[in-house]
């Protein structure tokens, strides 16, 4: 299987849009809203030009997308990691952390959010990544726990 990961630009808007929507489906029936389901062109174009994006790319095919922000001086939030379903649990999210590790070389901390009860992303983030839980806080509706990876 060989991943590659290209800089999203605003030609892969529709993409990107099938992308997230496959991706976060569930979250969005599980929690009746996902910031990341259900984005409108102009949404997510205006997301492309605010949250870098890198396309993730399985034999040539989009499968996946991972965003990331520099925030202050070597600090990065990782806004989105997703991976379409079907190719789920085959190291992608695990290849892309490490890509944008590479990518963003003068990192010191990473910080991302996802949803406290969805211990498959926790526990992936936690133990595949090293990343530590921060805290836990509330986006809408939803209870979610902040995660951080740091060079110490």
């Amino acid at each position: 299987m060989k991943l590659e990961f290209r800089k999203a630009s605003l030609a892969d808007t529709e993409q990107l849009i099938e992308i997230y929507n496959a991706s976060f489906y569930d979250d969005y029936i599980k929690y009746g809203e996902c910031p990341a389901y259900g984005k409108t062109k102009e949404v997510m174009e205006k997301s492309i030009l605010d949250y870098p994006k890198f396309l993730i790319l399985c034999n040539e095919r989009p499968v996946g997308c991972v965003s990331c922000k520099k925030k202050e001086k070597k600090i990065y939030e990782i806004g989105c990691l997703c991976v379409i379903p079907e190719f789920q649990g085959k190291g992608i999210g695990t290849q892309a952390i490490e890509f944008v590790k590479e990518f963003y070389k003068d990192w010191e901390v990473f910080t991302l959010i996802t949803p406290a009860d969805k211990l498959e992303n926790v526990k992936f983030y936690s133990e595949k990544c090293g990343f530590n839980i921060e805290s836990t806080e509330k986006d809408g509706n939803v209870k979610v726990v902040r995660l951080v990876l740091g060079k110490y």
